[in-house]
């Protein structure tokens, strides 16, 4: 079915159409780059259940241009299609044509690797999406350099997963293979192929000791970009443990869980720990997300049943309230030149909009009951736990009771606390912007109160 190649085609066809239009030009750029997201929203949830496939090479191992959705990846896709729209819908950067070109690229190449079902169009895509975020910090950016360290880390991250491709095709006899039950590796290579792709993936999510290119890349990029790199490009790593190490080489996962399971569990406290200490208030959220995305590391390492359920429904409910955090935060920022916590304060009084979109967000956040972040938390406490392993569901608790902490103290600062006299206090949200950031904020009601389309996975 050609609409699921349209759907990544399209995309990035539409981005390299955008350069023509004139250099200066906001409304139309931004008006097309919002059309174009939402219409890719509308064809996923239409070819849900198709495929297309093309076979490319047959020596020395067969593989084709295969895209279709996976239950898991379907759902990626769509808030990936969303946060796009929301993010594009309300940009205001310099060069705004040339952003919101490089925002639809970027959206289609993400496409393209969570539609892949071939290991080796994947691996292509997993190195071609690092590109419009390279060229974002270099002509976005608050430093050049942070574009570098986001470009080496994940580049050696793409090159261990071509090679573990490469590997695994050659063993196996095709990479046509994401979505298959039968396509499990094992012998003497298996485990260096696994080694390959972890580390790819633990990169890519990122995990301690590998994150260190995260928190500058967050805090610099511009809100519109960081906003869909954190709620989706951050879970290629996460997909690739489930749909590649979980599906297809299952034995490694489990003989090497515990490992996985102790870097979840330091990346959990450690970025918990280190938010609660951060002065910026896009790096508190940064952290957050490290934190975040270790308990979701715990859940896959744990290979139990219901807390992978929990854990696909954390990565949306993640994707949801970090892309909502960055968007306002941005809003935040635009409007009072800063974002530094010590230099911001009491700006609910005068901006209710901008506090209740932080608040519910911040709310999602620290895992509040009735919104999509308590709803993954609990289910993957109960699987880690049904599978035995009780010290990592303690680590996650006190990790837990952290993110209250950090999440309080970054909405008492901003808006709740002192106002601060030299920095003006300016409008509320713009209807524009309600309108970009309410369908983020309503999903996080609605997979809270019914996540069963998820936990039916």
């Amino acid at each position: 079915m050609l609409l699921v190649l349209l759907i990544v085609v399209a995309p990035i066809a539409a981005g390299a159409l955008i350069f023509a239009l004139p250099r200066n030009d906001r409304t139309i750029s931004r008006g097309a780059g919002t059309a174009v997201a939402i219409a890719t929203f509308a064809m996923l949830i239409a070819a849900r259940d198709a495929q297309w496939s093309v076979r490319w090479l047959s020596r020395p191992f067969e593989a084709a241009f295969h895209f279709g959705t996976t239950p898991v990846s379907f759902w990626i896709a769509l808030l990936l299609a969303l946060c796009t729209a929301c993010a594009v819908a309300t940009t205001r950067v310099a060069r705004t044509r040339d952003f919101v070109a490089l925002m639809l690229m970027l959206e289609g190449t993400m496409l393209g690797l969570f539609l892949a079902r071939d290991l080796l169009v994947f691996a292509l895509f997993w190195d071609l999406m690092l590109v419009p975020v390279f060229f974002g910090l270099v002509g976005w950016g608050e430093h050049p350099a942070t574009a570098w360290r986001y470009f080496i880390y994940n580049f050696a991250g793409g090159l261990t997963l071509l090679l573990a491709t490469a590997a695994f095709g050659v063993i196996y006899g095709s990479t046509d293979v994401i979505g298959r039950a039968d396509a499990h590796l094992v012998g003497a290579w298996a485990p260096w192929i696994y080694a390959g792709f972890a580390f790819a993936f633990l990169v890519k999510a990122p995990i301690w000791p590998l994150h260190t290119w995260m928190p500058p890349t967050y805090g610099g990029l511009p809100s519109p970009m960081v906003s869909v790199v954190s709620a989706v490009q951050s879970k290629a790593g996460l997909y690739g443990f489930i749909a590649i190490g979980l599906a297809l080489l299952p034995d490694y996962v489990r003989e090497y869980a515990d490992p996985l399971m102790v870097l979840g569990a330091i990346s959990l406290i450690y970025g918990a720990v280190v938010a609660l200490v951060q002065n910026d208030a896009k790096r508190v959220v940064a952290y957050s997300s490290l934190s975040h995305l270790g308990l979701i590391i715990i859940a896959v390492a744990s290979g139990n049943r219901i807390a992978l359920a929990g854990a696909v429904v954390y990565i949306v409910a993640h994707g949801l309230f970090s892309a909502a955090l960055f968007m306002v935060l941005g809003y935040l920022e635009e409007r009072e030149g800063t974002r530094s916590l010590l230099r911001l304060g009491g700006l609910g009084w005068k901006n209710p909009r901008l506090a209740g979109a932080l608040c519910i967000a911040a709310l999602a956040a620290l895992g509040l009951p009735g919104l999509a972040g308590f709803v993954g938390e609990l289910i993957i406490l109960v699987g880690v736990y049904q599978a035995g392993y009780v010290w990592p569901v303690i680590v996650a608790l006190v990790g837990i009771v952290i993110a209250s902490a950090y999440m309080i103290r970054l909405y008492q600062d901003l808006m709740n606390g002192p106002e601060v006299a030299d920095v003006p206090v300016r409008g509320d949200l713009t209807w524009l912007e309600g309108l970009a950031v309410a369908p983020l904020l309503a999903a996080l009601v609605i997979v809270g109160i019914y996540p069963v389309p998820l936990l039916r996975l």
